[in-house]
C-alpha cells in the first residue's frame, strides 16, 4: 500500500477510510494523538511516545481498549504493509461515537492510524522564525488535537516567509507553534522546564540526553525573548527534524556564535536516530 489508514480495527488506503460523524473528533476535537517517524519500518523512539500518548490520555481520562503492548504491535504491524521503508507514523485516539453532548459518553476510545511515506527533514538546515504572544490554554503538556491558536501562528509564519512561530508568555518563551525550542549560551543548554506550558517533547528529552552524553551542562529553567535573542544558538526541535538551529528571528539575524558546539549535538541526535532505526 502507498499510504495506510486504521479505524478501530479497519484499514486501507487513507483516501479509502471512513469515519463516523458522531466521532468526538468531529465535534469537540476531543482526543488526544501523538507521531513519529520509522526507518527500515522500525519506529523511532516507540516506547517514549507510547508513554506520552497513554499520559495524555489519562490527563483528559480518555479510556483506551488496548495495552501499551496491544497497540505498539498494532503500529509496529501496520508499519511492514506500506511500500516505504521511511513512513511519518500518527496515531490518536477520540473519546468515542456518541451524538453531540459536552458530557463523556460511555465506551472506550476510537483509535485511528495514518501513516504516509515520508523522511526526517534536514537536521542541518538553517531556518526562520517569528514570534507571537502564546494564547493558548494551560494544558499544553497534553498532546490534545485542539491545535487551533497553532494552525493560525504556523499560518502567520507562512505567510512572513518563515518556518516557525515561537510563542512567549510576556517575556517567558514557551515553546514553537509544532517544535520545542531551547538555547545555546555560553557552553551551556537551556530548555523550558516541563511543565503545563509547554509539550515535553521526545525530540527536546533526547537533545538533553545528548548533552549530557557530550558533557554539556543542562539548565531546564525559564529564559525570555532577549535570552533567546542573545542566545549563542536557537534550537527547534522535533520528531520529524531533530535539532534545527535558527537563523532569523522577526527579521533579526540571530545565532551562529558556536557552530561547533551546535554541530556536535545536531550529529551526535542523528547518529541516535539512525542508530535507532536499523543503522
Amino acid at each position: 500500500m502507498k499510504t495506510l489508514g486504521y479505524y478501530n480495527g479497519r484499514y486501507a488506503e487513507i483516501d479509502q477510510m471512513m469515519i463516523p460523524m458522531d466521532d468526538r473528533a468531529c465535534w469537540f476535537g476531543d482526543g488526544v494523538y501523538d507521531a513519529t517517524y520509522c526507518r527500515n519500518y522500525i519506529i523511532y523512539s516507540l516506547d517514549e511516545h507510547i508513554d506520552r500518548f497513554y499520559n495524555s490520555a489519562a490527563l483528559l481520562e480518555i479510556t483506551l481498549s488496548q495495552s501499551k503492548e496491544e497497540l505498539k504491535e498494532i503500529l509496529c504491524d501496520m508499519v511492514r504493509k506500506v511500500d516505504s521503508p521511511d513512513q511519518m507514523v500518527y496515531w490518536q485516539a477520540t473519546r468515542g461515537t456518541a451524538p453531540r453532548l459536552h458530557q463523556f459518553p460511555e465506551g472506550t476510545a476510537n483509535i485511528w492510524i495514518m501513516l504516509r511515506p515520508k523522511q526526517i527533514g534536514d537536521t542541518y538546515r538553517k531556518i526562520k522564525l517569528i514570534t507571537a504572544e502564546d494564547t493558548r490554554f494551560l494544558h499544553c503538556n497534553i498532546k490534545t488535537l485542539n491545535l487551533i491558536p497553532s494552525v493560525m501562528a504556523s499560518q502567520r509564519a507562512a505567510i512572513a516567509g518563515c518556518d516557525e512561530t515561537v510563542f512567549h508568555r510576556g517575556q517567558r518563551v514557551t515553546e514553537c507553534a509544532h517544535s520545542n525550542l531551547s538555547i545555546l549560551k555560553d557552553g551551556v543548554f537551556y530548555t523550558a522546564p516541563s511543565d503545563n506550558l509547554i509539550l515535553p517533547g521526545i525530540a527536546r528529552a533526547h537533545l538533553i540526553l545528548a548533552c549530557k552524553e557530550l558533557g554539556i551542562p543542562v539548565s531546564e529553567t525559564p529564559f525570555t525573548l532577549a535570552d533567546m535573542i542573545d542566545a549563542d544558538e536557537i534550537i527547534v526541535s522535533s520528531s520529524g527534524s531533530l535539532a534545527l538551529a535558527a537563523c532569523e528571528i522577526d527579521g533579526k539575524i540571530v545565532g551562529g556564535r558556536d557552530q561547533q558546539l551546535l554541530r556536535k549535538i545536531q550529529d551526535f541526535v542523528l547518529a541516535d536516530f539512525i542508530a535507532r532505526t536499523g543503522g
